[in-house]
């Protein structure tokens, strides 16, 4: 049996995971989705679009999506699910699994590696972070489940950008870029997102691109983490700190990124130990990380990523007779020591 797609759809209560997920499951698309909801709330996807067919948390939805209400395992949720599709009692092309508002995606994700069953029917596709333009400086300044789950994205959907001004949003839209640079983010209005920009989107794939925004890296002669931007005489941004009277706006998040870049090859077995021992000691703060890899002995790209502690390498397509042999590597994480990191890589080149 070809391995089942899964998707984990995440963002801050009232961001508008619901939305987007009534609409994705509505929409006369011709697939059938499978829904988890991983909540610990009252409040399960709205009942008037379930046709409740069972005694059982699972239920079969009007379009032939399938519905399954979880208070407890995840584990045992995905294997139900992927053991009624084998016996043919369910049928379903893809798993979305909706976390609560208040979660890190990050164990929900680590799942899919972790088990053996579980990785031996589902394949990982990617996480998707709504995030509400209204809300989400404050729920950024004052949560880090808000910041963590931008930390994780491989797509972020800002929704209610119509409630604040372009400033805002340009704003915020910088923010997050420099949390996660490798997420590209798209304004979503009510839910109203292509399917080609849900689905599919082979953020943890091996061998997919390095998506780091090109533009970031442009801007890698000083910290991201301290770079100023400045809006209009009237902007009163209640997420950031004023500083003087040139008003301009710093932003401090503890979740950040930086890219890493090296001309010289890595030498294998010192980058292995190396990362290994970071791993180790600050995979719990370690949200994403990936890189393209010029390795020593081989004349393919390496590609490698992780979350937390779990990490995994492959060999990606050779290098073109005319392309620079330039290693990438970003880190996505929550107070990562970018200068022992640096120091470390460096010390693990030929």
């Amino acid at each position: 049996m070809a391995l089942i797609p899964a998707t984990i759809l995440t963002g801050f209560l009232g961001s508008g995971k619901t939305t987007l997920l009534k609409r994705i499951l509505t929409e006369a698309h011709g697939q059938k989705i499978a829904v988890i909801e991983n909540e610990f709330g009252e409040e399960n996807i709205d009942s008037d679009i379930l046709v409740t067919e069972s005694k059982e948390q699972i239920v079969q939805m009007s379009n032939g999506c399938v519905c399954c209400t979880i208070r407890e395992d995840l584990r045992e949720a995905l294997q139900v699910l992927a053991a009624k599709k084998r016996q043919g009692l369910l049928d379903f092309d893809r798993v979305v699994i909706e976390t609560t508002g208040l979660a890190d995606p990050g164990p929900v994700a680590q799942t899919f590696f972790m088990d053996d069953e579980i990785a031996e029917s589902y394949l990982l596709d990617s996480i998707l972070t709504l995030v509400d333009a209204k809300h989400a400086p404050q729920q950024l300044n004052d949560r880090q489940e808000a910041r963590r789950q931008v930390g994780f994205a491989d797509q972020i959907f800002i929704s209610k950008s119509d409630l604040v001004s372009a400033d805002e949003t340009d704003a915020l839209i910088h923010r997050l870029k420099h949390m996660n640079p490798r997420a590209p983010q798209q304004k979503v209005h009510f839910g109203e997102v292509p399917l080609k920009d849900v689905f599919d989107l082979r953020g943890f794939n091996l061998n997919a691109k390095l998506d780091i925004d090109p533009d970031f890296l442009t801007e890698d002669d000083h910290d991201h983490h301290d770079h100023d931007h400045v809006h209009g005489e009237h902007c009163d941004h209640p997420s950031h700190k004023h500083e003087g009277h040139g008003h301009h706006h710093h932003v401090d998040d503890d979740v950040k990124s930086f890219v890493y870049k090296a001309d010289r090859a890595f030498d294998p077995a010192k980058l292995e130990d190396f990362l290994g021992a970071i791993v180790n000691i600050y995979g719990p703060r370690m949200l994403r990380y990936k890189g393209v890899l010029n390795m020593k002995g081989t004349e393919r790209k390496v590609i490698f990523q992780g979350v937390h502690q779990l990490m995994g390498s492959d060999l990606g397509p050779e290098w073109g007779k005319d392309e620079a042999r330039q290693s990438r590597m970003v880190f996505i994480g929550i107070e990562l020591p970018r200068e022992i990191l640096e120091q470390g890589l460096e010390q693990c080149l030929v």
